[in-house]
């Protein structure tokens, strides 16, 4: 049985303050366990959903398709040597707003070339049961052991916007001229946005230490999910240009002209990664935390929705279901012999339970 943990969480005026409570916590059930529509997935990294059919990337380097309850893994033709790093693979992925007519979706992936590991960021277009890389719109993102990143997704703006880690140099995170541990924003054609916030450039804030989740409010406010050094990791309120501190703040440190975090998780580890809005909420997956979390955004109330599942990786959230994928294969996890898991709840029986 999965669990419900109700954490709730006392919150200063000042959100930049915000630290979730972990001494009031009051545990219950939900009434049934999610819908497994998928299992044995090979360490899955995103999900997509077109129609009623669903899509997951896997770090291996295929594409797995969930259509009228049948399951296909699909081959991703790369033009570079996908790296096997820890960490490391096929990573973002993400539909183009006119899939259904072209086929066509990005992709965030690191390789290995001359002995080093670099990620770039590419369209992949799917014929029949695979999916060929067709184009590069971007290239040279640092890499290395860890800390890549990997979120893609397009923003109310209709921009791409990527994450992208520190490659375990934190500090290239403070550098402009650097791709690495910045939130990148472009074009879909790969080009940059003239209104971006530094002249020529892919970079649209910076100081990050290993960003893994976006997601947008209402009014287009960005948010971001991020690892922090051990503990300390972070929700951001993301605006264009901006410093979020990294290597040089974190948790409730302050310098001038760095952004402390929305909410930070203290001495404890979430290892937070995709994340989700819907109706005042960001859910987030937590790797570490082993649970899918939701911060309610006006209250500041953090608040653990599903444990049990191992570690969560990503969540998609539409009009009707909150999907979310286990990520127990990574090799850090504890797997049975049917993960990993896509997971589907419908967002009614989390209204009838939340606090």
């Amino acid at each position: 049985m999965i669990t419900l943990i109700l954490t709730g969480c006392n919150m200063n005026d000042d959100d930049s303050k915000n630290l979730p409570n972990p001494d009031k916590e009051v545990t219950g059930t939900l009434g049934e366990d999610p819908d497994v529509l998928v299992t044995n997935l090979h360490a899955p990294w995103s999900i997509q959903k077109n129609g009623d059919t669903m899509y997951v990337s896997e770090r291996t380097g295929t594409i797995v398709e969930w259509d009228k309850d049948k399951m296909t893994r699909q081959k991703v033709n790369l033009k570079k040597t996908l790296s096997a790093k820890a960490e490391a693979g096929l990573l973002g992925f993400l539909l183009a707003p006119d899939f259904s007519k072209s086929g066509q979706a990005f992709a965030y992936y690191t390789y290995e070339e001359g002995g080093d590991s670099i990620n770039r960021i590419v369209i992949l277009e799917k014929n029949d049961d695979k999916w060929q890389e067709m184009e590069t719109l971007i290239d040279g993102i640092p890499s290395g052991d860890y800390h890549h990143g990997g979120r893609i997704r397009i923003g109310p703006d209709d921009k791409l916007y990527a994450t992208t880690g520190d490659a375990r140099k934190p500090e290239i995170a403070q550098d402009i001229d650097s791709l690495g541990g910045k939130i990148l924003r472009m074009n879909l054609d790969g080009t940059i946005p003239k209104d971006n916030p530094f002249g020529n450039s892919y970079v649209y804030s910076y100081g990050h230490r290993n960003p893994q989740g976006l997601a947008w409010d209402e009014a287009g406010q960005l948010y971001e999910s991020e690892h922090g050094d051990s503990a300390h990791d972070e929700l951001n309120k993301i605006n264009p240009g901006k410093n979020y501190g990294w290597p040089g703040i974190e948790g409730d440190e302050q310098k001038p002209d760095m952004v402390k975090p929305l909410i930070h998780s203290g001495e404890n580890t979430w290892a937070p990664s995709g994340m989700a809005y819907f109706e005042g909420k960001l859910y987030f997956a937590a790797l570490r935390g082993e649970a899918l979390k939701s911060y309610e955004v006006k209250s500041g109330k953090l608040t653990n929705i599903i444990t049990g599942s191992g570690r969560i990786r990503d969540v998609f959230v539409d009009e009707e279901f909150l999907y979310f994928i286990s990520n127990n294969t990574d090799g850090r996890g504890n797997s049975d012999e049917k993960d990993d898991k896509l997971y589907r709840l419908p967002l009614s029986r989390l209204k009838g339970n939340m606090p």
